[in-house]
């Protein structure tokens, strides 16, 4: 074979793995998408417990906020948490010794609301969302320990939901569903909100189905003597939801996951690119560490590790293949390949229509659930950055890579607005 003629078998070959590992991606997310409207039964059990059935309130709760720079947000939290419609339970916010702000507003609403909110101050260094954490585990009086975040909007019914699902189905750790609202804030803010309720409405079950259990930030409820008995969460680490998910699913522990539009907790997506990019970043570096950590290998079987491996690994995957879709559909237009090559190299495309259609069918009952205004300019917006949408997830996870290469593990916070809870915010478009 000539050099000419290996150099073009070589090319053919090299796009010929990347069109597979792009139909792989690409279907895998579609299933995990599918996953709770594959049949009427699945429908029905991935969704609310049934909220005819009576239920008296049986546990007591102790809910952790951990709050750092949040002083514009935290008021409206803490009053909405201290107004939850259950006998038993308590609130500790759990605040920086260097964050006077912040603390302030905590203190404030605990002398608002003596009795019902505690302030804990966390002296750990360095600060971190896992080290308020234990702080506050510390302090916690109730049965049940729940998560929310600074910036929540919290539904006055949660917890008697959640005490249903302890009640009921015999769980140690529960999760209930998040929303982001802002759904114009950013050109990628409409993509961010389709990508949590797929999550909480979908992938979160057919993981939980596999036995594997990344458990989401905020809205998760653990009995407190398994969090006590598992040491808490990993300081360090910077998905402490998915590891602590882990660690738990992997000892054994009973998981349940339910979806209620009407109860689940609403947020505001990241007020720019650069937060975004750097939210995702943590979150796809904190995966990065909870794979090489290797919790995931007490799972029983073969298979939930293997579905443990690929999704951990997921930002490595995303990262690659989201860097590859464009020059693949650059060269398929421009190319010379053979025609056999060619319509192989559609699948990945047909997939992703595919992917997209189920989005817009997404948007329509994100629309539904969530009582927010939709129009047909949110469909264009919603094709046209498929292609970006995807780009910035892959640098996020190229980034994440290589901050775990370098061993960077600083903690790159969000910062929270409120523009969920102003109409305005959610009309807002970039300038």
């Amino acid at each position: 074979m000539s050099p000419e003629g290996l150099l073009t078998f070589v090319g053919n070959a090299s796009f010929g793995v990347v069109a597979v590992a792009l139909l792989l991606v690409g279907l895998s997310t579609w299933v995990w998408m599918l996953h709770a409207w594959t049949e009427p039964a699945v429908f029905d059990h991935t969704g609310a417990l049934d909220p005819d059935l009576p239920h008296e309130p049986c546990a007591t709760f102790s809910l952790l906020v951990p709050a750092r720079h949040e002083e514009r947000v935290l008021g409206a939290t803490l009053e909405r948490l201290a107004n939850l419609r259950h006998p038993w339970y308590e609130v500790v916010a759990v605040v920086g010794d260097d964050d006077a702000a912040t603390r302030h507003v905590a203190e404030a609403a605990a002398a608002r609301w003596p009795g019902r909110i505690r302030v804990v101050v966390d002296a750990s260094v360095p600060k971190s969302k896992p080290r308020a954490l234990n702080a506050g585990l510390a302090e916690c009086r109730g049965e049940i320990v729940g998560i929310f975040d600074a910036e929540d909007d919290v539904h006055p019914e949660i917890l008697l939901q959640a005490d249903a699902v302890f009640e009921r189905t015999g769980a140690q750790v529960a999760q209930g569903g998040v929303q982001l609202t802002t759904l114009r804030a950013r050109w990628f803010s409409l993509r961010n909100c389709l990508e949590y309720l797929f999550w909480f409405r979908s992938r979160l079950h057919a993981h939980l189905a596999h036995g594997f259990a990344p458990l989401g930030g905020n809205t998760v409820f653990f009995r407190r003597r398994l969090l006590v008995a598992a040491g808490g969460w990993d300081g360090d680490c910077l998905a402490e939801d998915c590891d602590i998910g882990i660690r738990l699913s992997s000892a054994g522990a009973r998981v349940s996951v339910w979806y209620d539009p009407r109860t689940s907790t609403r947020e505001e997506t990241p007020g720019s690119l650069r937060a975004f990019v750097r939210q995702r970043t943590r979150w796809n570096q904190g995966y990065l560490q909870v794979l090489r950590h290797r919790h995931w290998k007490a799972l029983p079987t073969r298979r939930q590790r293997l579905v443990a491996q690929y999704v951990l690994v997921f930002p490595l995957v995303q990262a690659t293949t989201g860097l590859l879709l464009p020059a693949s559909i650059a060269l398929m237009a421009v190319g010379r390949l053979p025609l056999l090559l060619t319509l192989a190299a559609f699948a990945p495309l047909l997939v992703m229509v595919c992917v997209l259609v189920t989005e817009m069918v997404g948007l329509a009952e994100l629309s539904r659930s969530f009582s927010l205004p939709i129009g047909w300019r949110d469909y264009v917006r919603l094709a046209l950055t498929t292609i970006p949408y995807q780009v910035v997830l892959a640098f996020a996870g190229v980034r994440a890579a290589y901050r775990e290469l370098r061993h960077r593990g600083g903690w790159e916070k969000t910062a929270h607005h409120g523009s969920h809870r102003e109409p305005a915010g959610a009309l807002a478009t970039e300038g």
